[in-house]
């Protein structure tokens, strides 16, 4: 048999043998997590319930989830052991202290903008119309105006010629 007709069959098999690995790995980091709960601990079950661990058996663990309310799981129902921060954040809604954060990103994204120099200032502050002209001040043709139109514009501004002008 030739080689290059096995090499697929190679390839297909050793993707096999990562994905489960892959797996075995996560199912093993999952069980050392929930063998690791402690009475006091948050966690989060997979159903997304919140509460803190109150006594660990082998299969079965006690939560308690607030005033009276105490709730068994099977161990493989916890999805999640949160460290006290994200715990109090979550359920309690307390935020950590931000002293220690050295970067915080503002709410406000003008504060990012702002400089200390002053913007350089513009000599006409009249604001830009981008709107459509109307069609009445537009002329329909650019060779032909009305005669409104170009005794309006002889007032404001010198006529303007292309050349041909009967000017003597």
């Amino acid at each position: 048999m030739n080689i290059v007709t096995l090499l697929p069959f190679i390839v297909l098999i050793g993707a096999m043998f990562l994905m489960t690995r892959s797996a075995k790995r996560k199912q093993q980091a999952a069980a050392s997590m929930r063998n690791d709960m402690q009475p006091g601990t948050g966690v989060r079950t997979i159903g997304g319930v919140y509460a803190t661990v109150k006594e660990v058996n082998e299969e079965t663990v006690l939560l308690d989830a607030g005033p009276g309310v105490e709730l068994l799981f099977a161990k493989n129902a916890i999805g999640a052991v949160l460290t006290d921060d994200e715990y109090n954040r979550i359920v309690h809604g307390v935020e950590h202290d931000l002293k220690d954060d050295s970067d915080v990103v503002p709410d406000d994204a003008s504060s990012l903008t702002e400089t200390d120099e002053p913007a350089a200032d513009s000599s006409d502050d009249k604001p830009i119309d981008l709107g459509k002209k109307d069609a009445a001040e537009e002329p329909a043709d650019a060779t032909e105006e009305p005669a409104e139109a170009a005794e309006a514009k002889t007032d404001e501004e010198p006529k303007k010629t292309d050349g041909d002008s009967d000017a003597k």
